[in-house]
Protein backbone atom coordinates (compact mmCIF):
# COMPACT_ATOMS: atom_id res chain seq x y z
CA UNK A 1 0.00 0.00 0.00
CA UNK A 2 1.48 3.27 -0.81
CA UNK A 3 -0.83 5.66 0.99
CA UNK A 4 -3.85 6.03 3.29
CA UNK A 5 -6.39 5.96 0.88
CA UNK A 6 -5.59 3.19 -1.12
CA UNK A 7 -8.26 0.78 -1.93
CA UNK A 8 -8.39 -2.89 0.12
CA UNK A 9 -9.77 -5.60 -1.52
CA UNK A 10 -11.44 -7.53 1.56
CA UNK A 11 -12.36 -10.43 -0.43
CA UNK A 12 -8.75 -11.00 -0.81
CA UNK A 13 -5.57 -11.36 1.97
CA UNK A 14 -4.00 -8.26 2.72
CA UNK A 15 -1.69 -7.02 5.06
CA UNK A 16 -1.73 -3.47 6.80
CA UNK A 17 0.87 -1.85 9.49
CA UNK A 18 0.28 -0.59 12.88
CA UNK A 19 3.11 0.38 15.45
CA UNK A 20 2.80 -1.76 18.38
CA UNK A 21 4.13 1.01 20.91
CA UNK A 22 2.30 3.78 19.13
CA UNK A 23 -0.86 2.04 17.32
CA UNK A 24 -0.25 4.56 14.69
CA UNK A 25 -0.87 3.41 11.12
CA UNK A 26 1.38 4.95 8.18
CA UNK A 27 -1.09 3.74 5.70
CA UNK A 28 -4.71 4.79 7.38
CA UNK A 29 -5.67 8.33 8.64
CA UNK A 30 -7.28 8.47 12.20
CA UNK A 31 -10.78 9.45 12.84
CA UNK A 32 -10.06 11.91 15.95
CA UNK A 33 -12.18 12.73 18.82
CA UNK A 34 -11.51 16.04 20.38
CA UNK A 35 -13.30 18.04 23.84
CA UNK A 36 -15.94 19.33 21.67
CA UNK A 37 -16.50 16.05 20.17
CA UNK A 38 -17.30 14.58 24.37
CA UNK A 39 -20.15 17.19 25.24
CA UNK A 40 -22.07 15.75 28.46
CA UNK A 41 -19.69 12.21 28.49
CA UNK A 42 -18.30 13.89 31.66
CA UNK A 43 -20.12 14.58 34.25
CA UNK A 44 -18.73 17.75 35.70
CA UNK A 45 -19.97 19.83 32.62
CA UNK A 46 -18.76 23.31 34.55
CA UNK A 47 -15.11 21.44 34.54
CA UNK A 48 -16.07 20.81 30.85
CA UNK A 49 -16.34 24.10 29.50
CA UNK A 50 -13.86 25.64 31.55
CA UNK A 51 -11.65 22.89 29.50
CA UNK A 52 -12.95 23.81 25.94
CA UNK A 53 -12.82 27.34 26.27
CA UNK A 54 -9.15 27.35 26.70
CA UNK A 55 -8.37 24.32 24.48
CA UNK A 56 -10.63 22.25 22.23
CA UNK A 57 -7.82 19.09 23.42
CA UNK A 58 -7.58 16.14 21.25
CA UNK A 59 -9.04 13.19 23.77
CA UNK A 60 -8.69 10.10 21.38
CA UNK A 61 -8.04 9.04 18.15
CA UNK A 62 -8.62 5.47 16.04
CA UNK A 63 -7.45 3.90 13.23
CA UNK A 64 -9.76 1.81 11.61
CA UNK A 65 -10.39 -0.01 7.86
CA UNK A 66 -14.35 1.02 6.87
CA UNK A 67 -14.62 -2.94 6.71
CA UNK A 68 -17.31 -4.32 4.82
CA UNK A 69 -20.05 -4.64 7.64
CA UNK A 70 -20.63 -8.70 6.89
CA UNK A 71 -21.39 -10.90 9.51
CA UNK A 72 -18.04 -12.99 8.37
CA UNK A 73 -15.86 -10.06 7.99
CA UNK A 74 -13.95 -9.03 11.66
CA UNK A 75 -13.68 -5.25 11.92
CA UNK A 76 -10.04 -4.06 13.50
CA UNK A 77 -7.56 -0.84 14.32
CA UNK A 78 -6.10 0.75 17.08
CA UNK A 79 -7.20 2.97 19.52
CA UNK A 80 -5.11 5.91 21.54
CA UNK A 81 -6.50 7.98 24.37
CA UNK A 82 -4.31 10.35 25.58
CA UNK A 83 -3.59 11.77 29.02
CA UNK A 84 -5.53 14.43 30.25
CA UNK A 85 -8.81 15.12 32.92
CA UNK A 86 -11.88 17.11 32.65
CA UNK A 87 -11.96 17.95 36.55
CA UNK A 88 -10.69 14.78 38.09
CA UNK A 89 -12.21 12.47 35.40
CA UNK A 90 -9.91 10.99 33.10
CA UNK A 91 -9.92 11.58 29.38
CA UNK A 92 -11.72 8.53 27.93
CA UNK A 93 -13.88 6.85 24.85
CA UNK A 94 -17.13 7.67 24.03
CA UNK A 95 -18.03 4.51 24.67
CA UNK A 96 -20.49 2.02 23.11
CA UNK A 97 -23.23 -0.66 22.70
CA UNK A 98 -23.04 -2.47 19.46
CA UNK A 99 -26.16 -2.13 16.85
CA UNK A 100 -25.66 -6.13 16.91
CA UNK A 101 -26.16 -5.86 20.78
CA UNK A 102 -24.77 -9.91 20.98
CA UNK A 103 -21.49 -8.89 19.69
CA UNK A 104 -18.23 -9.46 21.45
CA UNK A 105 -14.99 -7.55 21.16
CA UNK A 106 -11.54 -8.07 22.18
CA UNK A 107 -8.83 -5.65 23.13
CA UNK A 108 -5.50 -5.65 23.38
CA UNK A 109 -3.57 -3.35 25.58
CA UNK A 110 -0.10 -2.19 23.43
CA UNK A 111 1.24 0.60 25.36
CA UNK A 112 -0.53 2.93 28.46
CA UNK A 113 -2.26 2.32 31.95
CA UNK A 114 -6.04 2.58 32.00
CA UNK A 115 -9.37 0.83 32.43
CA UNK A 116 -12.07 -0.54 30.45
CA UNK A 117 -15.29 0.16 31.68
CA UNK A 118 -18.64 -2.46 30.88
CA UNK A 119 -21.83 -2.44 31.60
CA UNK A 120 -24.72 -4.04 29.57
CA UNK A 121 -28.57 -2.94 29.56
CA UNK A 122 -29.77 -5.15 32.88
CA UNK A 123 -27.10 -2.88 35.03
CA UNK A 124 -24.37 -5.17 35.50
CA UNK A 125 -20.86 -3.69 35.79
CA UNK A 126 -17.27 -4.47 35.81
CA UNK A 127 -14.24 -2.64 35.11
CA UNK A 128 -11.06 -4.36 33.90
CA UNK A 129 -7.20 -2.86 33.83
CA UNK A 130 -5.58 -1.57 30.29
CA UNK A 131 -1.60 -2.29 31.02
CA UNK A 132 0.79 -3.61 28.25
CA UNK A 133 0.13 -7.13 27.32
CA UNK A 134 -3.44 -7.34 28.78
CA UNK A 135 -5.84 -8.48 26.73
CA UNK A 136 -9.72 -7.69 27.48
CA UNK A 137 -12.64 -9.60 26.38
CA UNK A 138 -15.64 -7.29 25.97
CA UNK A 139 -18.35 -10.47 26.33
CA UNK A 140 -21.55 -9.51 24.12
CA UNK A 141 -24.31 -7.07 25.67
CA UNK A 142 -22.02 -4.73 26.97
CA UNK A 143 -20.57 -1.48 26.42
CA UNK A 144 -17.33 -0.32 26.76
CA UNK A 145 -15.43 2.58 27.28
CA UNK A 146 -11.25 2.86 27.49
CA UNK A 147 -10.09 5.25 30.25
CA UNK A 148 -6.72 6.89 30.24
CA UNK A 149 -5.18 7.00 33.96
CA UNK A 150 -1.53 7.48 33.11
CA UNK A 151 0.67 9.92 31.84
CA UNK A 152 1.11 8.25 28.32
CA UNK A 153 -0.98 7.49 25.16
CA UNK A 154 -3.13 4.47 26.13
CA UNK A 155 -2.84 2.08 22.75
CA UNK A 156 -5.14 -0.64 22.45
CA UNK A 157 -5.67 -3.17 19.19
CA UNK A 158 -9.30 -4.20 18.94
CA UNK A 159 -11.48 -6.77 16.97
CA UNK A 160 -15.24 -7.60 16.47
CA UNK A 161 -17.50 -9.10 13.93
CA UNK A 162 -18.13 -6.99 10.99
CA UNK A 163 -21.47 -5.96 11.04
CA UNK A 164 -21.85 -5.04 15.01
CA UNK A 165 -21.81 -1.51 14.10
CA UNK A 166 -22.04 1.27 16.97
CA UNK A 167 -24.42 2.13 19.61
CA UNK A 168 -23.24 5.78 20.84
CA UNK A 169 -26.57 6.97 21.12
CA UNK A 170 -27.49 5.18 24.05
CA UNK A 171 -24.39 6.26 26.08
CA UNK A 172 -25.19 9.30 24.76
CA UNK A 173 -28.33 9.63 26.52
CA UNK A 174 -27.78 7.35 29.84
CA UNK A 175 -24.19 7.77 30.37
CA UNK A 176 -22.61 5.27 32.04
CA UNK A 177 -23.59 3.69 35.92
CA UNK A 178 -20.41 4.00 37.15
CA UNK A 179 -17.38 6.51 37.23
CA UNK A 180 -13.59 6.27 36.89
CA UNK A 181 -11.96 9.71 38.69
CA UNK A 182 -9.14 10.34 40.40
CA UNK A 183 -9.17 11.03 43.99
CA UNK A 184 -6.28 11.21 46.22
CA UNK A 185 -4.25 10.49 43.34
CA UNK A 186 -5.89 6.98 42.68
CA UNK A 187 -8.01 5.75 40.67
CA UNK A 188 -11.65 5.55 41.89
CA UNK A 189 -15.21 3.70 40.64
CA UNK A 190 -17.92 5.99 41.78
CA UNK A 191 -21.53 6.26 41.43
CA UNK A 192 -22.71 8.67 38.13
CA UNK A 193 -24.59 11.56 39.82
CA UNK A 194 -26.08 12.12 36.31
CA UNK A 195 -26.88 8.80 35.24
CA UNK A 196 -30.45 8.34 33.76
Amino acid sequence: MSGAEDYIDFAKPFSIYFNLLKGLSDTRKPSQRRLSNMKHMYFNDEAYNKMLDADDSLVYEFYELGTPENAGDIAFGTSIVYPGKVGNEYFMTKGHFHNVLDTAEVYICLQGQGFMLLENPEGDWKTEELRPGQAVYCAIRYAHRSINVGNEPLVTFFAFRGDAGHDYGTIEKKGYRKLIVEMEGTPSVVDNPNWK
